[in-house]
């Protein structure tokens, strides 16, 4: 778990790549209410997955907030997610609001299949929105419900990056695993569809897609860690897949939901033995880009 020279050694690491700092895409902000029914779920998670789930960051949100600031984490996202109708279009103000007093956090939205959907995405886009998150496992939706046919289009047109869970790791979904994403993009061949866990445990599936889409990257969340490897090793014979597609592999930490700390997340990239210059395209410079953000 986390440790008091944590931030120092994490520094140390991207200042040793020659970084300015890290661009993390998975991570949760969200309405202390809605997030304490979250941390709720992975304290009972347990029997789902066969071991427990403690939260390495289980303080309120301005100690969250400076925790990442004190690792170099120059930007970062608010990843929230319904799981009924009705629930997005508020979780989208309160992102909006989070993010107007944060300026290190990239805008972050959501969506649900529900009538008024498009409205309210398109809204959220047209008000700043920077990046968008899906939740296929937890929401329980087919991302080809029809009423997501205009949302998709819609972040297609605009280029918004979609973070998407969609891989049956921890546990699977009705709707998860690659099946249901190659169809949606075989509808929307644009997308800039990010897939969240590097699509866990269903690796070869997701970096297959990755290559036929140029739109599609993957985040690292979890991936490569010591408690990932446990249940959902990643395959060592993919390792030459992931430094082919090193351009469109970002960092992602799942920031403060893990069991481990955030040094263990950022080693776990580092330690893959994939070279100093995908290191820090993965810590750094693939988000930077995607984001269009100044070095």
């Amino acid at each position: 778990m986390a440790r008091p020279d944590d931030d120092v050694r994490v520094k140390d690491l991207w200042r040793g790549l020659g970084l300015p700092g890290i661009v993390d895409v998975h991570t949760h902000f969200m309405p202390e209410r809605v997030l304490a029914k979250v941390w709720a779920y992975f304290d009972g998670v347990g029997p789902l997955t066969g071991r427990p789930w403690p939260i390495a960051y289980r303080e309120d949100e301005e100690e969250r907030v400076a925790a990442l600031r004190s690792f170099g984490v120059r930007a970062f996202t608010s990843m929230l997610y319904p799981h009924k109708p009705a629930m997005a279009a508020w979780l989208n103000a309160w992102a909006a609001d989070f993010a107007a007093r944060t300026p290190d956090c990239l805008r972050t939205a959501t969506f649900f299949p529900e009538p008024g959907a498009a409205g309210y995405v398109r809204q959220a886009v047209e008000s700043g929105a920077r990046v968008f998150k899906c939740h296929v496992q937890v929401g329980g939706f087919d991302p080809n419900d029809p009423l997501l046919d205009d949302v998709w289009g819609l972040l297609a047109e605009a280029g918004v990056p979609v973070v998407t869970h969609c891989g049956s790791g921890p546990v699977p979904g009705r709707h998860t695993g690659p099946e249901p994403v190659r169809r949606l993009l075989a509808r929307h061949p644009r997308l800039r569809l990010v897939v969240a866990h590097m699509g866990m445990p269903e690796y070869g599936d997701f970096l297959g897609l990755a290559a036929r889409h140029p739109g599609v990257h993957l985040d690292t969340t979890m991936a490569f860690t010591d408690f990932a490897e446990a249940d959902a090793p990643f395959p060592a014979g993919m390792r030459g897949r992931l430094a082919d597609l090193g351009d469109r592999v970002l960092f992602g930490s799942d920031f403060p939901n893990i069991p481990y700390s955030y040094l263990e997340a950022v080693e776990a990239v580092a330690r893959l033995g994939l070279g100093d210059a995908w290191v820090r395209g993965v810590l750094h410079d693939n988000g930077a880009r995607l984001f269009g953000l100044d070095r």
